[in-house]
């Protein structure tokens, strides 16, 4: 069974940083690209950042590019969220997704069978 764990949310001022991890178990996740999205109360699911299963290729939502960073750790089988000069519009609940989806659609969220529980992001003064 896959299961995808993410850590690492909680409350931050404006402008603070936040990194966010992603632990997968029950598959070789390497072999596998992995994508964050974020849920805001009464708001769609949106992509956030996907990476590529060698780590050499990102994707970012416009909004985040220049301030959030994904990386992998295979070793640890872990996907990173770093997120810098964190923003009010940035509070949601953050969720780490598992497939094998491209970086041409990589923010559809239903393309995604595997996905973790989510880790709450609140940014504010």
């Amino acid at each position: 069974e896959v299961q995808l764990v993410e850590s690492g949310g909680g409350l931050v001022q404006p402008g603070g940083s936040l990194r966010l991890a992603c632990t997968t178990s029950g598959t070789t996740s390497s072999y596998y690209p992995i994508s964050w999205f974020r849920q805001a109360p009464g708001k769609k699911r949106e992509g956030v950042s996907w990476i590529n299963s060698s780590g050499e290729r990102t994707a970012y939502v416009d909004s985040v590019k220049g301030r959030f960073a994904i990386s992998r750790d295979k070793a640890k089988n872990t996907v990173y969220l770093q997120m810098n000069n964190l923003r009010p519009e940035d509070t949601a609940v953050y969720y780490c997704a598992l497939d094998f989806v491209d970086d041409s659609t990589w923010d559809r969220a239903e393309l995604y069978e595997y996905w973790g529980q989510g880790t709450q992001v609140t940014v504010s003064s």
